[in-house]
């Protein structure tokens, strides 16, 4: 049995420079042969001693690459995906999956006919106040959780030249950060009855959404998930009520920002969260509370485990395709300005 993974990344923009690159160097048993990219130099200033391919083509065409990483524009996931899976590579496609919930069931069956791992890179399932937040919840403490928000909220004023703030198909924040957020909503509560949602551009020059607010409906809560990026005074990350108690959580995960400075993950200290929350039980005074260090390397290991020594895929695509089917009920109820039923066939 191989000792060691060898992956090429398709793509070297923001998510393959900041995300992928670094994590996928800092894991054992893992090594980034071949990065594929219009922008040679760029990847050679960053990965001298990676081989550069010119098109994705010839990447998959290397028959040393076993794992293929999807690090491009998200119109172009299905297609690499679709290319990689029938080259016999297995693959890890970044967020959303696909434009479609059909493109994303179309890839699972490919993959299992093919016998290879396919998952997407919801890393955000090892955030530290998530993980905060998985830990609370399994310690029962709030009693029955009736309300649950979850807000990613910026403030970036300037329309970007760049394909996520463009009119592409797929651009937008509501398919940039809302797979994010619904990820992490169904490995809380798993399936809700129904969504509802509005989006828009308010930004001077927006070309696609930067707000959101989807209303998830379940038997016994509501869960609000909102995103913008006109918001200087940002509220809390996090707001969870329940019949014992309330938990409010201010500031991001930490390793996103630690990546972007070039800080090598890993680490004594790597996704610590200085800021833990407010846990506010009826019968006691406020306190801080905090959960595990956040740490995105464990998703590459696990992908790892799953594909040298059979251990289970981190993040299933069926999951992903689940909440890439909301992400599309979300868009069909912003057009349609109401609710969306959820298929209880989502559930199988």
């Amino acid at each position: 049995m191989a000792k060691t993974l060898k992956a090429g990344l398709l793509g070297f923009g923001y998510a393959g420079s900041t995300f992928h690159a670094p994590l996928l160097l800092s894991v054992d048993g893992v090594e980034l042969r071949a990065v594929a990219s219009s922008k040679p130099e760029r990847v050679h200033a960053m990965l001298p001693d990676v081989r550069v391919h010119a098109s994705a083509e010839a990447l998959l065409a290397d028959p040393e690459i076993q794992l293929v990483v999807i690090a491009t524009p998200n119109d172009s996931h299905y297609p690499l995906a679709e290319a990689a899976l029938r080259a016999g590579k297995h693959v890890v496609v970044d967020k959303p999956f696909t434009l479609e919930a059909w493109q994303a069931k179309e890839l699972i069956g490919l993959a299992r006919s093919e016998q290879r791992l396919l998952s997407v890179f919801h890393n955000r399932r090892w955030d530290a106040d998530f993980l905060a937040i998985k830990q609370l919840l399994g310690e029962g403490r709030l009693g029955r959780v009736v309300h649950f928000e979850s807000h990613f909220d910026r403030y970036r004023p300037q329309v970007r030249q760049r394909w996520r703030e463009s009119s592409a198909p797929g651009a937008g924040l509501w398919y940039d950060l809302g797979p994010h957020l619904l990820d992490q909503t169904l490995l809380l509560f798993g399936l809700p009855q129904a969504i509802l949602l509005d989006k828009v551009g308010l930004r001077d020059g927006a070309q696609a959404d930067d707000w959101f607010h989807a209303v998830l409906r379940y038997p016994d809560k509501r869960v609000i998930l909102h995103g913008g990026t006109l918001v200087a005074d940002v509220g809390p990350r996090f707001i969870v009520h329940g019949t014992e108690g309330s938990y409010s959580k201010y500031g991001l995960d930490p390793q996103e920002d630690a990546l972007k400075e070039g800080v090598k993950p890993g680490g004594a200290c790597w996704g610590r969260d200085e800021k833990p929350g407010r846990l506010l039980l009826t019968d006691r005074q406020p306190v801080a509370y905090a959960g595990p260090d956040g740490d995105y390397t464990r998703y590459y290991a696990g992908v790892r485990d799953a594909i040298l020594r059979g251990a289970a895929n981190p993040v299933p695509a069926v999951e992903a395709w689940q909440a890439m089917v909301l992400l599309e009920l979300g868009r069909h109820s912003a057009d349609q300005q109401s609710w969306q039923t959820v298929p209880a066939s989502l559930a199988c």
